[in-house]
């Protein structure tokens, strides 16, 4: 999650300066993301139980979106980037609301 932040943040400055390479270079990464060690998936999977399919479409959607960023980046239209991007970073608040407190709570005992 800390490296998909930075991946988002530099987006966010990409933007800013109309580089198009790093907004689709940072796209990409948050599109192919690596996967969690095994047994730390096994652990998400249990926790999150019946709601699991509710993670994993966001996590679907996320992926989708950033992908789509990463092509409209191409066509280097600032309106476009910039719309593409809110809704990527909607998918990422959305997932966030539903599972990152109960996460937090139950792996590292914060609020």
């Amino acid at each position: 999650m800390q490296q998909l932040s930075k991946d988002m943040q530099a987006i966010t400055d990409a933007i800013s300066r109309e580089d198009w390479q790093r907004v689709k270079k940072s796209a990409h990464k948050i599109a192919h993301h690596a996967k969690p060690p095994v047994t730390e998936k096994q652990k998400i999977i249990s926790f999150a139980g019946e709601r699991f399919s509710i993670f994993k479409r966001s996590d679907q959607k996320t992926h989708l979106t950033a992908i789509e960023l990463e092509q409209i980046a191409s066509e280097k239209n600032v309106s476009l980037v910039i719309d593409t991007f809110a809704k990527l970073q909607k998918t990422c608040q959305g997932c966030h609301q539903e599972f990152r407190k109960p996460f937090k709570k139950h792996f590292y005992g914060k609020e």
